[in-house]
């Protein structure tokens, strides 16, 4: 009886805590970001206005950040961009804060660079027997690579773990490529879980190259 009870309680807490830590999280941010932008903008608006509601705050920071990366899209506005990256770059911790928090808002959200992987590929790497989750990024290389090893040689990107967006890329021959269909959010969900979550344990198909 008690073994059961300990069973689906941690069943239980294992549904309830992500959703419980999920809503937590979303509304303290809100909350805290709405008090922090008050503290700028509600004595303006009262003074010039009159009048100041809660959430304000909220509207106001997504509208500058609108503004930021309207900025920042255009010529000028991205190479003020480099130039301040550059100086915070040189700073001791930011130096190694920075680019992982960068790296992973890029993850989260930009598509742009996901577009450059066409598939998720499984190759043997680092040798023979053990295999890597790579992405296939071309699917022919060269015809002078192709003819100085006589071979159809692919581009692979190798993910490193715990960071999907960097890694190194390595020509790999047709034959010895094993296409997946499994998606890249997937795929990139096993590399930063370092192998907790599972890939392809869905319908995914994983066949060789025919």
């Amino acid at each position: 009886m008690i073994k059961n009870l300990k069973k689906y309680f941690l069943s239980g807490l294992m549904v309830f805590l992500p959703i419980a830590l999920t809503i937590f999280l979303f509304y303290f941010a809100i909350v805290k970001i709405d008090g922090w932008m008050s503290q700028f903008f509600q004595p303006y608006f009262m003074k010039r206005f009159g009048f100041y509601f809660h959430g304000l705050g909220i509207l106001l920071g997504v509208y500058i950040i609108i503004l930021i990366g309207f900025f920042t899209t255009n010529f000028i506005g991205r190479r003020v961009h480099r130039f301040f990256e550059q100086i915070l770059l040189k700073l001791p911790f930011v130096r190694q804060v920075y680019p992982a928090l960068k790296e992973m808002a890029v993850f989260l959200f930009s598509q742009d660079q996901l577009k450059s992987f066409k598939q998720v590929v499984l190759v043997e790497y680092p040798r023979k027997g053990i295999y890597s989750f790579g992405f296939l990024t071309k699917g022919s290389s060269s015809p002078k690579l192709c003819q100085a090893t006589g071979k159809d040689l692919c581009h692979v990107f190798i993910s490193s773990s715990p960071s999907p967006l960097t890694g190194f890329v390595i020509l790999v021959p047709k034959e010895d490529v094993i296409f997946t269909d499994l998606t890249i959010e997937e795929t990139f969900k096993f590399i930063v879980s370092g192998g907790v979550v599972c890939a392809g344990e869905g319908n995914s198909e994983i066949k060789p190259v025919s």
